[in-house]
Formats: C-alpha cells, structure tokens, sequence
C-alpha cells in the first residue's frame, strides 16, 4: 500500500523539514535510481552529489544535519529521522509484497526418517529435502528444496532453510535461524597430521555446530564441525555469503562476519565484533568485544582492546594510517638517501693551504 509523508513521519517519529504532508510515494530506491513516486535515504557525504540530483518524491536524512539543509534541496521532501537507513529498510519492509505464506506439510518427493521428530501440521518440509534419522525440527520451521539434515540434528523453532542447506549429524539450532541457499553446516573440520613419510593422516572430527536463537548465515558459506566439543555461534550473530567458520571457533553474541571472510580453528571472538569484507582471521587468537576489523584485513595476534583495526597484519587504525602515510613518503625518501650516500662519498676536495 502506499504511504504518505504524514505516514511516515508518525510512524517513525520524523520530522518534516520540506514539501508536504500528503506527498505519496510507493517504492524504495538508491537515490541514484529514484523517481517521482519513489522514497530514498541519504546518510553519507559522500552522497551529497546524488542528493542534488536525485528525482525521488522523499528523502531520508539524518536528525543531526545542519540548519538550512533542506533548503538547499528544494526539488524533493526531506524527512528527518534517526537511522535513515533502518527508517527505510522497515519502511521498504512495509511496501514489499508479503512472502509466502507459510504452507504446513511434508512434500511428497522429501525423504523423512520414521524417526524424526516433527509435527506435519506446524513444520513445512519442501520437495526432494531429506530428514535422517533422530532428527528433531520445532514448530514454524521451513526446510526449503533440497536440503539435507543428517542424523539426531536438532532445530529450534520459527527457523529458515532456504533450498538446499546442508546440517550434517547431531548439530544443533536454536530457534529463528535463518540459512540460505547451499550454507554447509557441521562438515568436518580441517584436521590432518602429517607422517614420517609426508603423507598426512586425517584427524577425526567428532564435535558438532551450535546456532544460537536469531543467527542468520548467507548463502554458501560454512561452519566446520569441532574436532571435540562444538563450534559455537552466538545469539543474533549475523554471517555473510562465502564465509569459512573453522573448527572449534568461538563467536560471541550480536557479532557480524562480512563476505568473503576466513576465521581459523580454535579463534575465540567476544560479543559485539565486526568482521569487514575478505578478513582472514588466524587461528588460537581472541579478539574483544567492540573491535571492528576493516576490510582486506589480515589478523595475526588476539586484540582485546575496543576500536577500529586495519593493514595486512591488523593495527589500531590511526597507527596503521601513519604508517600507510610514511609508505608513501618512501620513494622521496630513498632519493635523499642515495642524494646523501653520494654526497658522504665524494672525495673532499684538496686544501689550497701550504
């Protein structure tokens, strides 16, 4: 249904700097992308060219922009709120077409083990899913397509597995769990010795995966099974696409892994960490509550200290911003060196004294 710019600002407690009340929008749009019926958010600087430009009917900003801001942009509606980001998310919630309704039942093509444990009437399995043996889903669970649950697998209730998600043997979710398409969950983890003679004898890896309630973990990525014990995953954690989760790993509550991520066996993360994009994470380390790693990072050695990290081997940001600084002085400095070293060489001229 449509909104108007009354709407939103009493429904999110905003405040209208410019246009009008009864403006109506129907769709959300970047504001680069944006036209006459359609609402966008600004929330960063470096936006303000697509600000100036863009034909959305209402913009998003934030409460904090400063006195005469919309006057300079008087060709759209400007509606301030807190989080102009999440005000458009929840409100692009509210446009959306509502999902699909939840269809109880067991599809006729799915393999389901007489031992599971499950109620057909609140539990919605799809076609060609399989359920092994012992396995136990709570009530107002999806199992998608395809998917896989292997033997004495425990999920909670509310939970999501879009198609084909694989849970291998005895691991364990909480309930509102949310795994996308081709997630693998509780493979063995990534343990070998090496022999006498070179070649290496693989380590059995008995433990499990623990998902907390709320964890949410994106389309093919992976949780490695504990070689003993469990790999845990906190409550609300949240996990991109093609993130690799080694064995034993330890992730607090309410932390984010960004895509393309890598977090090695037996790393310990406390609740509260940010993990940026293409971050390899070694492995026995501890990282604190409050660190954020920025992306393309490398960490080698445990941070306990809150703040923001970067560079090839993580360190503190300001430090690692001098440093990126004096890398760059480099070339200038080496020719004064060599400017020095020629001048230090050169043989001092002879003394026209008798």
């Amino acid at each position: 249904m449509p909104l108007t710019v009354s709407e939103l600002t009493a429904l999110f407690d905003g405040t209208l700097l410019s246009g009008r009340g009864d403006t109506v929008f129907t769709q959300c749009q970047s504001l680069a992308a944006a036209g006459p019926d359609d609402l966008s958010f600004f929330g960063n600087e470096k936006y303000l060219p697509a600000l100036r430009a863009t034909r959305a009917a209402v913009v998003l900003v934030p409460n904090a922009v400063p006195a005469g801001f919309a006057s300079l942009f008087p060709h759209t509606s400007l509606v301030a709120v807190d989080n102009p980001s999440l005000v458009f998310a929840q409100v692009m919630a509210r446009l959306a077409p509502p999902p699909p309704p939840f269809r109880p039942g067991i599809h006729p093509s799915a393999v389901v083990d007489p031992s599971a444990v499950l109620d057909p009437e609140f539990v919605c399995i799809g076609p060609h899913a399989v359920i092994e043996a012992g396995v136990t889903i709570g009530n107002g669970t999806r199992i998608g397509a395809g998917c896989v649950l292997g033997d004495g697998v425990v999920i909670g209730q509310d939970c999501v597995l879009h198609p084909r998600v694989t849970i291998l043997r005895h691991c364990r979710l909480g309930h509102r769990v949310v795994l996308h398409p081709g997630a693998v969950i509780g493979a063995d983890g990534f343990g070998f010795e090496q022999l006498n003679d070179g070649r290496r004898e693989k380590i059995p890896q008995v433990g499990i995966v623990v998902l907390e309630d709320d964890v949410e973990i994106g389309a093919n990525s992976c949780v490695d099974r504990a070689r003993f014990g469990q790999t845990r995953i906190g409550a609300g954690t949240k996990i991109d696409n093609l993130v690799q989760i080694a064995h034993n790993v330890d992730i607090g509550k309410n932390c984010v892994v960004a895509g393309l991520s890598g977090i090695a066996g037996s790393t310990r993360l406390h609740d509260g960490v940010t993990i940026a994009a293409q971050v390899g994470v070694a492995g026995h380390i501890e990282i604190g509550s409050g660190v954020i790693i920025t992306g393309q990072s490398g960490v080698a050695k445990s941070m306990m200290q809150p703040g923001v990290y970067m560079g090839d081997r993580a360190e503190p940001i300001r430090k690692m911003l001098r440093i990126m600084a004096a890398v760059h002085q480099l070339p200038e400095l080496v020719q004064r060196l060599r400017s020095l070293e020629k001048k230090s060489a050169a043989p001092a001229a002879p003394s026209s004294q008798p």
